[in-house]
């Protein structure tokens, strides 16, 4: 983390420097000498920043790097904020003189405290080099920074128990046993590798050993090795370590020269032993594919029938070393509630029920072990020592489990193995990550958001070829591949849409997060606070009036759940004083008119009042030179001032509302009316809901935006329809494409000569005269949504060869009496909705067509007269649902009502019915119990399923 600090300060100073700033001479000097300072020790704290918890006197070090690197950032934020205000054009005659004397004057001003304060840093920074060279002698670095984590031994250490566990003491391993056992006797004789994947407490290691111990496994195999490669691991003491075990299993003599071989003859000598022979082999902990390179090649590729087993936090790991075997990969889950609770038990009360009267306060427990079968043994263990009498001990190890981690020498086991995954990030994952610890406990995370956070603060770095988002999307995608957070919402592309993070995996991040004062939250009771706020997490409340004079040096604010007045007014007086902020997320705060602090907060990149009672924006916006994300999806603001053209560095521009009601109105988001030049926001990416209106010149307009990958558009109107397919003809990098006309128009888009190649959700919603077929060319295309199309032919013919498509939906999009799935097509659908099909009498799925269908929504098909024939072979189906469909439709579903259509739709997991009736929805699921749920209120926006606004 101090790496990353460094990293940060270095390209701001680096960017000061070579966009020649006028710097007085000497200052300039003192900036170069901090520069390179910065520079030199960052390749060493490469390795100490990871090795400061075991070491009190390193550790002040590396605090003392972080804290000079936050005070050079400050001093150029201030510095560019100071240049910003006294800067600007200054009127002729003698009063335009004297306005550029004060100029002159407040500029030369500016320039030396900026030179007191560097070389106060400059100071600071040549007593912080001695212990620099200090400490690089200590711990002896080389060059290339090899991973030299102290506490590395300690924590394989801990995780070596998990080969001692007894069988009797699990709960959850039999099927994974089973089908692990099975992926290992049986199959074909090529050598294959099989890769068991999860996060770190899972019970990999465990459930392997048990799996190698297996009667049957070790009656299969000819020789049996066990390799511990962990994160520190030496090519040359795993070779050698892997010859001991084999030589030793088979009482053979080791070789006499095996300690001066050197690799390439350990390689040899292991795959000259493993000719012809039936092998299975564990290489556990294996942290990298380098890794895996490192070994792979001295296993014989022989039609001996032998294995790998491998485990690992980390799934590209594990698909790359499965794949070139075509092997196996077990991703691990963790225990079902049922399983969990056996478990806790089990440890806890040694077996007997849990007492009454703990039952709630051990749930909750359980609850944030999240099945994580370490950290149930783990807690149990702890709570096995407790008198079960005295519940206010119990009650203290559920508030308190962040500091319990922090100082029960019983958890120290757990806390040292989860936090290898931190550990071995990458130095620009880190900070990327303990972000995440802005967010309360179990919050949906939405990655649109959270990626342009990052972006803002500056932790995403450019890359050749990509764009920051990029970039950021692919920090995403390896937290979600290391295990460190939990997919919970898919897009349609497959990519994640919402995660959340482990709540063991949280309170690690959040003590880390208080030792670096990297996030400050507001949740804690009697917290202390540190001396310099740089991130605020504001969870429910705002009252401490005192905490005003920690926010200077604030680059984010963040708010959730914040809804009393008395906090909207201290968050309102707090802004004032934030003037070096990045990022500010006010969503949900009830604030009826924009608060004029944030137009002081010329550093501010990311602003969200998205859910606020706003309705109106300032003309003054325009100070807000550097936004790029503005965020004001649910306000009540449909018309923006002429100053947000100002803005020429925004990307994301995101302003509408949506219209309550239990299905969509056609009209179902209120947009804004475009303002006249707005082709001129070269930069945006991000573009919803603009209204068309006549006259206006905005569609014309739209060609000038060629960066935007969404873009959407209401209110059009048949005439506009040629212009608009001719801006839209160049916006090639256009990912998603929203139209919709005013009621009872046609949407006339058969003009578009050239549709965006990569283009991957399209939402009609209009009279379409015919299909447009230009859809045919989409080759990228992964969802299609036609509302109010009226189409008289079947639109799947059009649909039925693209390659990737995966949802489909329909409403009030097609008149005739029968949609047909043909043999072999659409062979990627996962979703397919159809709604109010007032003519559609019958679906037919033909043999071998939507074979990975996973979920089916009808509604409102008043005269369909069954399911969907075919619907019975669709073996990947896991849900059904039907909204307000007829009575007798319904009855035909029930084997108790000898329902003839049921045989159709019994081997499917869950099949619901569902009416909107007295402002609310009554759902019904479909097993012969008649069990009814309600949800929703009268007004609320309650749609049929959330994937229909999954895209907005």
């Amino acid at each position: 983390m101090a790496e990353c600090a460094v990293v940060f300060v270095l390209d701001k100073l680096t960017t000061l420097l070579d966009e020649k700033v006028n710097l007085i001479k000497d200052v300039k000097k003192e900036v170069e000498y901090v520069r390179d300072e910065l520079e030199r020790m960052a390749a060493f704290l490469r390795v100490a920043d990871d090795a400061d918890d075991s070491d009190p006197e390193l550790k002040v070090w590396v605090k003392q790097i972080r804290d000079v690197a936050y005070e050079t950032e400050d001093i150029i934020d201030e510095f560019i904020l100071q240049l910003y205000y006294t800067n600007g054009s200054c009127p002729v005659g003698f009063c335009g003189f004297l306005d550029k004397l004060i100029f002159c004057v407040k500029n030369l001003k500016t320039h030396y405290e900026v030179s007191s304060e560097i070389h106060n840093i400059k100071s600071r920074m040549t007593d912080i080099a001695v212990r620099h060279r200090r400490y690089c002698y200590k711990f002896n670095v080389p060059n290339q920074g090899s991973c030299l984590l102290s506490g590395g031994s300690s924590s394989h250490d801990h995780r070596g128990n998990a080969l001692l566990v007894e069988e009797g003491d699990l709960v959850g391993i039999h099927y994974p046993r089973g089908e692990l056992v099975t992926w290992l006797v049986e199959g074909d004789s090529r050598l294959k590798v099989v890769s068991v994947v999860g996060m770190g407490g899972l019970g990999k290691t465990t459930l392997v050993k048990m799996v190698f111990d297996d009667a049957i496994v070790k009656k299969h195999f000819h020789n049996h090795a066990w390799i511990t490669v962990s994160e520190t691991f030496t090519v040359e003491e795993l070779l050698k370590d892997t010859i001991q075990q084999l030589f030793d299993q088979m009482k053979l003599p080791i070789p006499q020269d095996l300690s001066s071989m050197n690799v390439n003859k350990l390689k040899a000598t292991i795959k000259e032993f493993l000719r012809q022979r039936r092998y299975v082999i564990v290489f556990d902990d294996v942290w990298s594919i380098q890794a895996w390179e490192a070994i792979k090649y001295v296993l014989p590729y022989e039609n001996q029938g032998s294995r790998v087993i491998l485990t690992t936090r980390i799934m590209d790991v594990a698909s790359t070393c499965t794949v070139e075997t075509d092997g196996y990969v077990y991703k691990l889950s963790p225990l079902s509630d049922e399983e969990s609770w056996t478990l806790f038990c089990h440890r806890a009360f040694q077996g007997k029920s849990c007492p009454t009267h703990l039952d709630e306060i051990c749930k909750n427990i359980l609850r944030r072990c999240g099945g994580l079968p370490l950290a149930i043994v783990a807690i149990s263990g702890v709570l096995s020592t407790k008198k079960d009498t005295n519940i206010d001990e119990w009650k203290m190890l559920n508030y308190s489990l962040g500091s319990e981690l922090e100082g029960n020498d019983q958890l120290e086991s757990m806390r040292s193995i989860l936090l290898l995954s931190f550990n071995y990030l990458p130095y620009y994952l880190k900070p990327c990550f303990m972000y995440l610890s802005c967010y309360p406990e179990d919050h949906l995370i939405e990655h649109n958001t959270l990626i342009r956070q990052w972006i803002a603060e500056g932790f995403v770095r450019q890359k050749e070829g990509s764009t920051l988002e990029e970039v950021a999307q692919g920090y995403l995608n390896e937290l979600v591949n290391r295990s460190l957070i939990r997919p919970l919402k898919m897009n349609d592309d497959g990519s994640v849409k919402e995660s959340c993070i482990h709540d063991l995996y949280r309170e690690i991040i959040l003590s880390k997060s208080r030792d670096q004062n990297f996030v400050t939250t507001t949740t804690e009771q009697n917290m202390t606070w540190p001396k310099r706020v740089r991130r605020l997490s504001v969870h429910g409340a705002f009252e401490k009036a005192d905490i005003i004079k920690y926010g200077a040096r604030l680059c984010s604010f963040l708010s959730f759940g914040v809804k009393d007045s008395q906090s909207v007014l201290s968050i309102l007086q707090y802004l004032k004083i934030c003037r070096m902020l990045k990022v500010l997320n006010l969503r949900g705060v009830f604030l009826e008119r924009f608060p004029e602090a944030i137009l002081e907060l010329f550093h501010l990149k990311s602003l969200c009042l998205r859910n606020t009672w706003i309705k109106k924006l300032p003309g003054s916006i325009k100070n807000l030179q550097k936004l790029e994300m503005l965020d004001l999806k649910g306000t009540y603001i449909t018309e923006l001032p002429v100053g947000i053209l100002k803005l020429q560095n925004l990307c994301h521009l995101l302003v509408y509302h949506q219209v309550p009601g239990s299905y969509m109105a056609y009209n179902y988001a209120n947009g804004f009316k475009a303002l006249k030049g707005i082709g001129n926001l070269k930069f945006l990416k991000k573009l919803s809901f603009i209204e068309a209106y006549p006259g206006s010149h905005i569609l014309k307009e739209i060609a000038m935006l060629t960066e935007l990958k969404r873009l959407s558009i209401s209110m059009l109107r048949t005439e506009d329809c040629v212009v608009l397919c001719s801006s839209i003809d160049k916006l090639i990098k256009l990912s998603s494409l929203s139209l919709s006309t005013v009621e009872g128009d046609v949407l006339d888009i058969q003009y578009l000569s050239s549709p965006p190649p990569f283009l991957q959700r399209l939402y009609l919603t209009g009279c379409l005269a015919k299909f447009p077929l230009w859809i045919q060319s989409l080759r990228s295309l992964v969802k299609v949504y036609f509302r109010w199309s009226k189409l008289s032919d079947d639109p799947l013919e059009y649909l039925q060869d693209l390659p990737n498509l995966v949802h489909i939906e329909y409403s009030e999009a097609f008149i005739g009496e029968k949609l047909c799935f043909k043999a072999g097509k659409f062979q990627k659908l996962k979703l397919l909705g159809l709604d109010k099909l007032q003519g559609l009498k019958h679906v037919i799925i033909e043999e071998g067509a939507t074979p990975f269908l996973e979920k089916l929504i009808i509604q409102r098909c008043n005269i369909l007269e069954s399911v969907p024939e075919g619907i019975e072979r669709l073996t990947y189906l896991k849900v059904v649902e039907f909204f307000d469909m007829p009575e007798e439709f319904i009855v035909s579903l029930y084997p108790e009502t000898c329902g003839c259509e049921y045989w159709r739709i019994a081997h499917i997991p869950q099949v619901y019915h569902t009416y909107w009736r007295n402002g609310c929805w009554e759902v019904h699921v479909l097993d012969g119990n008649q069990t009814n749920f309600k949800f929703g209120k009268p007004g609320a926006a309650i749609f049929r399923t959330q994937e229909q606004r999954n895209w907005l």
